[in-house]
């Protein structure tokens, strides 16, 4: 397992684990971030992504990033 921040573009990757306070993995739940989920990274700048989730594009931080595992 690794953070989603260390991941290239392009990657189909898997959630393997949603870490974070309750409120955090709430909210990264309701972004579609949820365990089993498929991600795909479209870009990367300075540690902020922009990801493919659920057939939605969703721009995170690199904070938010790191404590979603893939």
């Amino acid at each position: 397992m690794m953070p989603l921040s260390f991941a290239e573009a392009g990657e189909l990757l898997e959630i393997k684990k949603v870490s974070g306070n309750q409120e955090t993995k709430k909210h990264l739940e309701d972004l579609g971030f949820v365990v089993g989920g498929k991600v795909t990274v479209v870009s990367e700048i300075n540690g902020n992504m922009i990801l493919n989730v659920k057939e939605s594009r969703i721009a995170i931080n690199r904070d938010l990033a790191a404590r979603i595992m893939i």
